[in-house]
């Protein structure tokens, strides 16, 4: 489960990191050369970003939604798991019968199993699927908070570019502490949570 919440936490650090870059390029003018800021204080051209490992590990949101995937998974697991060991004691059933039968009727049971079986290959795979498709649903939604969060606070601040930094993704390798707004971030996007949960 560890690896499906890591798979999902890079997923969704490459949308941001998708969404900043294009977000950077609708910004661009076709006359004016781009200045940017060095400092957040000039806040009328100031560049900031936003530490997506931090702000994963701590916005209250992606936990409940980690927690809401890992506890879906689990419960997938557990169903598949006695289907599966319902399934081997029939199997096991039928080799210690396998010699009191007759050959018509080992052949309908082998039949029977084999059936069984590919039910089971099946119920698997769409199971897989339907919770791969919960995680992509999910990583949209928690994109899309965050985004529009992002969107109305630099406007709120008079930013021009909002970048995401992240160790696993590093399309910025440095950014000077004066410019990462990740605390003020998480703790806005954690309240504005807390109100939704009431």
């Amino acid at each position: 489960m560890k690896t499906t919440v890591s798979t999902l936490t890079k997923f969704a650090c490459g949308i941001l990191i998708a969404g900043s870059i294009a977000a950077c390029n609708q910004n661009k003018t076709g006359d004016k050369p781009a200045t940017a800021a060095t400092t957040v204080g000039d806040s009328k051209e100031a560049i900031v970003y936003i530490n997506s490992d931090t702000l994963l590990s701590k916005y209250e949101y992606t936990k409940d939604m980690n927690k809401r995937l890992e506890e879906k998974g689990k419960a997938s697991q557990g169903d598949l798991q006695n289907k599966g060991q319902a399934f081997q004691r029939e199997v096991a059933e039928y080799q210690k019968s396998q010699a009191t039968l007759s050959a018509d009727q080992r052949q309908a049971t082998e039949q029977r199993l084999q059936r069984k079986q590919q039910e089971l290959q099946g119920y698997q795979q769409n199971a897989t699927a339907e919770f791969q498709n919960l995680q992509s649903t999910e990583a949209t939604k928690q994109y899309d908070k965050i985004a529009d969060f992002a969107k109305a606070y630099a406007k709120e601040k008079g930013y021009k570019l909002v970048l995401l930094y992240s160790k696993a993704n590093p399309t910025v390798l440095y950014g000077d502490p004066s410019l990462d707004v990740t605390t003020d971030v998480v703790k806005r996007l954690n309240d504005a949570y807390a109100k939704e949960k009431k």
